[in-house]
């Protein structure tokens, strides 16, 4: 994996648009190629293959790719890429307490531009489990700071939504 590769793959994923449900194969054939090139054992190939069934509507052959990426030791972005489409996908085909489980740990780790997507992530799973309010206060808390005005206040009605009440 080199700059090259990256810039090919960046260029591939730019044209997943381009490809209607009928040519979601070829796509994937794309991103298949890709990953041939490289070395064996290479946890950034089941990672790449499994955004890419995520990508074109198929959860259910993707999750098994995210694990065999995380199993080979992604890491860093990729890795934290992983687990947030994982838990997307395990939500999707009828597991969010597995995405919970997965994501929850994630709202400790280190900051980084992927922490709201956490946080989305992760309230669809909850929401999907009947935890609403919970789901809810990470939205408001992923949003206040985004907001113009009134970070304060929204930022502590999300807290308040899951503190047990005075």
């Amino acid at each position: 994996m080199n700059e090259d590769w990256e810039q090919r793959t960046t260029a591939a994923w730019a044209t997943l648009d381009d490809y209607d449900e009928a040519h979601a194969a070829d796509f994937r054939g794309v991103i298949d190629a890709l990953v041939a090139e490289l070395p064996d054992g290479s946890p950034v190939g089941p990672f790449e293959q499994a955004s890419a069934w995520d990508s074109t509507g198929h959860s259910d052959k993707a999750e098994p790719l995210y694990r065999e990426a995380l199993a080979r030791g992604l890491s860093g972005y990729r890795g934290r890429r992983a687990k947030i489409q994982l838990s997307s996908s395990l939500r999707n085909i009828g597991r969010a307490e597995e995405g919970v489980e997965l994501l929850t740990p994630e709202l400790d780790a280190p900051s980084d531009e992927l922490d709201d997507a956490v946080r989305a992530c992760l309230a669809l799973c909850l929401s999907s489990l009947g935890r609403d309010r919970e789901g809810l206060s990470l939205v408001l808390g992923a949003l206040a700071p985004h907001l113009p005005r009134y970070q304060r206040s929204m930022a502590n009605y999300a807290r308040l939504l899951v503190e047990p009440p005075e």
